[in-house]
């Protein structure tokens, strides 16, 4: 007979905590590449830990997904047990690891919905990201999905959640974060909505701060609980809690260090039984206040059984032992922890193995299956351009190219800009019918907005994302709108990214400006948009 796992009876309790981790690690395969060196140890340190002392996963982020297959093939041999290999891939694989398929944020299949396609259409579509995600995973050895995003994002001016969310609406979000599980589930891979009990109405990013959600208990259960409801019955493997302080569920502890949110919510009164799992434990909405052994002890106590992105993994293994020692965490917890996790990896896992002792577990193992040829298909980008299709929005035409005119980009950040190479099709695109190419971002010196007579096509690429700190626009992207408009020097306007944004510029564009609109920033998504308003150019 074949087992996939040992019997987690035969791990010792430092081993058995050691498997409830999930420490981060760079994507790329040298030392010399780590951009996060807080983060992401040196691969001597890595080995330690896995081989040593056990950690049971890794969240990966950093390189090509070529480059992932080799180092999910790497640190898998370095494990004595099968490792969760993790990914925060909310938008399809292509959105943290060049070469795969990038599909536009969640919030674009309920822009589906609101441009007039039917509920069931965009389901449709749904299931599809979550069937290519899925599979796009598995193709380079990743085999947890850190989607669902089942946050209700009903607070424009969340910065953390934003488009990352499946709607506005409770109902909204249900069915198509539902539909996504749905479709990754034929699949041997793991999905997890986030983030309970509900991050969306919050103005806060927790990755800087600790949020707090002042509302009463019954309209958080009556919003923010339904779309975790709905991914539970659809089978969902794990939920994540959220940085939040919720006064009206626990005044003292923030979700994911509380007994009453984890414990007493979600594994009883929503009668959830997959697996429990931090969001990252380094987040200074918790390293902050709590440090980084404290506030692990606290999460296993509250009710976690993945411990994400601890500061110190091996400081944390030995926190929660003594705690389980000292009386503070019952070693019954721990040992039920450990079979969420190895019903979990039992599901994920391919390898079988003749030799069922820990240290020898992995010395019969087949070779992790990796295929390149599964990433970026037709069909995958096909689903991709039909939610963009069906999401984008475009009004009027830009019929000439008068001389002198520029289109002017503003990013956030063009150091930290994929979607922005030389031949995206933003920069392309205009260059080619002869306008000049001016890009500003948040590092570009303050310029004296008084320059006159140069016709402008403004391309904003703005969205909320994690650490921006705010779902607004920057300071220069208004000031050049403003300039633009009031000198009548805007020719017409292209937003990547935040459906806020267009909602801002909409009622302040006179009749006669063109503007187009797209979820999504990646390439495809600047080409199908210019594509739109250029066409009668030729």
């Amino acid at each position: 007979m074949t087992h996939l796992l040992p019997e987690p009876d035969s791990l010792s309790l430092p081993e058995q905590v050691a498997q409830m981790l999930v420490v981060r690690a760079s994507g790329y395969l040298f030392d010399h590449q780590i951009l996060y060196p807080s983060w992401e140890p040196k691969a001597e340190v890595l080995h330690h830990w896995l081989t040593d002392l056990g950690i049971g996963g890794v969240i990966l982020l950093g390189g090509s997904a070529g480059e992932i297959a080799c180092r999910c093939q790497q640190l898998q041999e370095w494990a004595a047990i099968p490792l969760f290999m993790a990914a925060d891939i909310e938008e399809g694989v292509g959105q943290r690891f060049a070469g795969a398929t990038w599909f536009p944020p969640p919030l674009a299949l309920a822009g589906m919905v609101e441009a007039g396609t039917t509920i069931e259409q965009a389901q449709q579509s749904a299931q599809a990201m979550g069937a290519w995600t899925a599979q796009e995973a598995l193709a380079i050895g990743l085999n947890w999905v850190l989607a669902p995003v089942v946050d209700v994002n009903n607070n424009p001016q969340n910065p953390v959640i934003n488009v990352r969310a499946f709607g506005e609406t409770p109902e909204r979000v249900s069915q198509l974060a539902t539909a996504f599980i749905q479709g990754a589930r034929p699949y041997p891979v793991l999905t997890t909505a986030k983030h309970f009990p509900g991050h969306g109405d919050t103005a806060t990013d927790s990755h800087l701060d600790l949020p707090v959600i002042t509302h009463a208990i019954d309209r958080i259960r009556r919003i923010e609980y339904p779309p975790f409801q709905a991914a539970i019955a659809a089978k969902v493997d794990g939920v994540m809690s959220a940085h939040l302080l919720i006064p009206a569920l626990d005044p003292e502890y923030p979700a994911t260090l509380s007994p009453k949110i984890l414990t007493g919510e979600l594994r009883q009164k929503l009668g959830f039984d997959g697996l429990i799992v931090t969001d990252a434990l380094v987040m200074g909405a918790i390293a902050n206040q709590y440090g980084a052994n404290e506030a692990a002890v606290l999460a296993v106590a509250a009710g976690s059984d993945i411990l994400m992105m601890p500061a110190d993994p091996p400081g944390a293994i030995s926190a929660v032992c003594e705690a389980v020692e000292r009386g503070r965490i019952p070693l019954e917890q721990i040992e039920a922890s450990v079979e969420r996790i190895w019903r979990a990896k039992h599901k994920i896992t391919r390898y079988e193995v003749e030799d069922t002792s820990y240290q020898h577990a992995w010395e019969t193992h087949t070779p992790l299956q990796i295929d390149l040829d599964r990433l970026g298909t037709p069909e995958a980008i096909d689903a991709t351009a039909k939610i963009l299709k069906g999401s984008n929005v475009v009004h009027g035409q830009i019929t000439a190219v008068p001389d002198n005119a520029r289109t002017l980009i503003i990013v956030d950040d063009l150091v930290d800009c994929e979607f922005l190479s030389r031949k995206a099709p933003a920069i392309d695109l205009p260059r080619k019918l002869g306008y000049q190419v001016q890009i500003v971002d948040g590092h570009t010196p303050e310029m004296p907005l008084d320059q006159v007579g140069q016709p402008t096509f403004l391309q904003l690429f703005i969205r909320g994302n994690p650490f921006r700190g705010s779902a607004q626009l920057s300071h220069k992207a208004e000031a050049w709108f403003e300039f633009l408009l009031k000198s009548e020097q805007l020719q017409a306007l292209a937003i990547y990214g935040s459906p806020y944004a267009l909602a801002q510029f909409q009622a302040r564009l006179s009749a006669n400006i063109p503007y187009g609109f797209s979820y999504g920033q990646m390439s495809l998504a600047q080409e199908l948009v210019l594509d739109s308003m250029m066409k009668s150019l030729g």
